[in-house]
């Protein structure tokens, strides 16, 4: 007869490749039940972005089928994303990380690369909110194709919804045409209504997409919440790297972790003839990550069609889900998920909000 302690005792030799320890220990494995010779049981990743599930899936098939006597396995793959432990100490708060988009530098296609990650992560299974925080160019409601949010509900802001993201932005508040000519005090302030007035619900990841620079939002955002790690988005030239450089120091200063540094814009493949033009220079991105000491998540091509699908309100990851530039921003989708997942273990207060 299998037991369940045979079972678990099997599995504690298969360990998450991201998280370097065993599933059991890690508290992954649950609702074990063996009937005869069939175990069946219940195995929670901490993301549903995990970019090796499928590895996972197979460690833990191929562990059971050795014991002797298991003949089937009913093995149910899931996802609950763990907190980020400081946040679980703001009392009200139902946002389990919060991810900030940022450059240093306008232009680098900053705000494409949130709006891309946050639909690739909510089309993964996650629960994703997306706070448009580039006060001086709100333009994600126009790259996801949403004009106006719902009227307000028990005297708090209902985010627009679009493609399961919930969307907040200062476009939505604001005429088309008209500029915001503030100060710190009130950046702070629209900030902090964007965090405590909108009505997110839970939340797995917040992603904030920052102004250019590294000026008042960020500071703010910093002051207000624990921050749970940072992308920073480059061209491949030299002088967009210098700015973001600058913007990699100030999250290291504001004690945010940069998750990594994403390179957008590598490089232009002709769609006639396959030759890929470096239009902007090459490795950039990976130069200044490998200098900083921060990972490099990836490339993302230049492609007319990411253009055109901000442009129609479609991202590309919805558009052009084949695309290279569409595969690109979904495998660091999964990368940076991974990697929240990791820094909240190493947290030592880390525990698994309810789902």
């Amino acid at each position: 007869m299998i037991t369940s302690e045979q079972v678990l005792d099997v599995l504690r030799r298969v360990k998450d490749p991201e998280l370097g320890r065993d599933i059991v220990s890690l508290g992954m494995v649950r609702e074990v039940r063996v009937e005869g010779d069939r175990v069946a049981l219940t195995v929670v990743l901490t993301t549903p972005a995990c970019p090796l599930t499928e590895r996972i899936e197979a460690d833990i098939r191929e562990a059971l089928q050795a014991l002797p006597g298991v003949r089937a396995v009913d093995l149910r793959m899931t996802a609950q994303v763990p907190s980020h432990a400081r946040l679980q100490t703001i009392e009200g708060l139902t946002i389990k990380n919060i991810l900030a988009v940022g450059s240093g530098k306008g232009g680098v296609g900053k705000s494409t690369m949130a709006a891309n990650l946050a639909v690739a992560l909510a089309g993964m299974g996650a629960v994703v909110g997306l706070m448009d925080a580039d006060v001086y160019g709100p333009n994600i409601p126009e790259m996801l194709g949403v004009s106006r949010i719902p009227a307000p509900r028990d005297n708090r802001i209902i985010p627009a919804v679009a493609y399961g993201v919930r969307v907040m932005s200062l476009g939505f508040l604001l005429p088309p045409d008209q500029p915001v000519i503030w100060r710190g005090p009130m950046l702070h302030s629209a900030v902090r209504q964007f965090l405590t007035d909108v009505d997110w619900g839970l939340l797995d990841y917040l992603v904030v997409d920052l102004p250019p620079g590294t000026g008042d939002v960020a500071i703010s955002l910093a002051q207000l919440v624990p921050v749970t790690g940072a992308v920073v988005v480059t061209t491949p030239q030299g002088v967009s790297v210098s700015d973001v450089g600058r913007a990699v120091r100030m999250f290291e200063r504001l004690e945010i972790p940069v998750l990594g540094v994403v390179e957008n814009m590598s490089g232009f493949v002709c769609p006639h003839c396959g030759q890929v033009t470096e239009i902007f220079g090459k490795d950039g991105g990976r130069r200044l990550a490998e200098r900083m000491g921060v990972p490099f998540l990836g490339s993302v091509p230049l492609d007319p069609r990411v253009v055109a699908g901000g442009e129609a309100g479609r991202p590309v990851v919805i558009a052009y889900p084949d695309s290279p530039a569409a595969q690109a921003l979904r495998a660091i989708a999964q990368q940076v998920a991974a990697r929240i997942s990791v820094l909240n273990l190493q947290e030592p207060a880390m525990r698994t909000s309810p789902a």
